[in-house]
């Protein structure tokens, strides 16, 4: 549109870029590598298909 109309427009600024702590994003990174993988083999077959039965009827539940 701006090439069409030849000006150009003021655009919002995006949210100021704050500086994460690298220890804290390396030690968030271990604990969800792990968190997965943990609860996936502590639950039973039957609590897992209980889950994605849940997970399928909200996903697909809302379709008309």
């Amino acid at each position: 549109m701006e090439n069409i109309i030849g000006e150009k427009w003021d655009r919002p600024k995006g949210a100021p870029d704050r500086a994460k702590n690298p220890h804290a994003v390396a030690m968030s990174k271990l604990g969800a590598s792990k968190g997965g993988k943990a609860r996936a083999e502590s639950l039973t077959a039957k609590q897992r298909s209980k889950i994605a039965k849940k997970a399928a009827k909200a996903r697909w539940g809302r379709v008309a």
